[in-house]
C-alpha cells in the first residue's frame, strides 16, 4: 500500500509502498476513506510535537474508513463497521492498525469527508468550552483563529452554548466563514486593534486561544474581570509569556486544554461528548466546513494548506 513517512526529522515527509500493516491484539485493521489534518500534523513531522512517534511512521492523526479486520480479543466493532478514530498517526495511506476501543461508529448521514476531520476539532472546542472553562449562556466569547479547523469549531458551539461570539481573523474572506458559523462581531486582525475592538464590544468573559502570540496578548487585556483564558495551541509559533500580574488583578483564570489528552486520564469524557456532538450533527445542529479536499499524493499540497493558513475549517485528503 501507499503511505506518506516521516522518515526522519531533518528532512520533509515521503511517499513509500510499504506492506499494508496486520492488526495486533486490541486493534482493527481500517480500509482508510478519509484522513483530517491538524496544525499538529505539522509539528509532528518536525519530531516538535509532544506526542510525536518514533520514526518511521505515517503521518496522519484522525481518520474514517471501514473495518476490514480484527485483532485477537476484538469484537466490536465488526468488520464492515465505518467508524472514526484518533489514532495520533497512520492516516495518510491507504490502510491502517489503530485500537478498537477508539474507534466510534460513524452517524450514517455523515460523509467520510466529514467524519475524517470531526473528532479533534469538534471535539476539542466542545469540552474546552464545557468542561474547561464552563460557558455560561448569555457570556461573551472570544475566539482567535475564528476561521481555522478549530476556530470555526468554536463559533460554531459557542453560539450553540448561547454565547454572544466576537470572532477575530485575517482578513474578510476568512471572517465571512466565521460568520456563516454564527460570529455575532467580527474583527480583522489584519487591520483592526484586536484589544480596543474587543473592548468596545464590552470585553471578553471568555477567550479560545489556539494562536497565541500577540493575539494572545491583545485578548488578555480586553478581558472582563472573572475571565477565562483557553490555550489551545501556538499556530503564530510564539508561546505567550503570560503576565502575572494582570491575571492576579483581574481574577483571570488561563486554563491549559489538550483534547488528546483525555485518551489517557479520562476517556470517557471523550466518548461522552463526541456522543453528544454526533446528535447535534444528526440534529442538524452542526456545519461542518471543509475548505479543500485532496487525493493522497497531493498530501505535501493539503500539509502546506494549513501551513501557510490558505485553509478555512478542515482540510482532508482521501486515498
Amino acid at each position: 500500500m501507499r503511505a506518506y513517512l516521516v522518515t526522519d526529522h531533518e528532512n520533509p515527509p515521503s511517499f513509500a509502498d510499504i506492506e499494508a500493516p496486520k492488526p495486533a491484539s486490541g486493534q482493527v485493521q481500517l480500509d482508510i476513506a478519509a484522513c483530517g489534518l491538524n496544525f499538529a500534523d505539522l509539528l509532528m513531522a518536525k519530531g516538535t510535537y509532544q506526542e510525536t512517534p518514533n520514526v518511521p511512521f505515517t503521518l496522519g492523526m484522525e481518520v474514517c474508513g471501514t473495518v476490514t479486520a480484527l485483532g485477537e480479543g476484538v469484537t466490536s466493532p465488526a468488520i464492515g463497521t465505518r467508524v472514526v478514530v484518533f489514532g495520533g498517526s497512520g492516516g495518510l495511506a491507504d490502510k491502517g492498525v489503530f485500537q478498537a476501543d477508539l474507534c466510534r461508529e460513524v452517524p450514517e448521514n455523515m460523509p467520510p469527508s466529514i467524519a475524517a476531520g470531526f473528532m479533534v476539532a469538534y471535539g476539542t472546542s466542545h469540552l474546552a468550552l464545557t468542561r474547561r472553562a464552563n460557558l455560561q449562556a448569555g457570556e461573551t466569547l472570544l475566539v482567535l483563529g475564528a476561521a481555522g479547523g478549530v476556530g470555526l469549531t468554536a463559533v460554531e458551539i459557542g453560539k450553540a452554548l448561547g454565547a454572544k461570539v466576537i470572532a477575530v481573523a485575517r482578513g474578510a474572506d476568512k471572517l465571512a466563514h466565521a460568520q456563516a458559523a454564527g460570529a455575532d462581531h467580527l474583527i480583522d486582525s489584519k487591520v483592526e486593534d484586536v484589544k480596543e475592538a474587543v473592548k468596545a464590544l464590552g470585553g471578553a468573559d471568555v477567550v479560545y486561544d489556539p494562536v497565541g502570540g500577540d493575539l494572545f496578548d491583545a485578548a488578555l487585556r480586553a478581558c472582563n474581570r472573572e475571565a477565562r483564558i483557553i490555550t489551545i495551541g501556538f499556530a503564530s509559533g510564539k508561546v505567550p509569556q503570560i503576565p502575572a500580574n494582570i491575571i492576579l488583578v483581574k481574577n483571570i483564570t488561563v486554563i491549559g486544554f489538550y483534547w488528546g489528552g483525555y485518551l489517557n486520564f479520562c476517556p470517557d469524557a471523550l466518548t461522552e461528548s463526541m456522543a453528544e456532538l454526533f446528535q447535534m450533527y444528526v440534529d442538524g445542529k452542526l456545519k461542518p466546513h471543509v475548505s479543500h479536499i485532496l487525493p493522497l499524493d497531493q498530501a505535501p499540497d493539503a500539509l502546506e494548506l494549513l501551513r501557510s493558513r490558505q485553509s478555512t475549517g478542515k482540510v482532508v485528503v482521501t486515498p
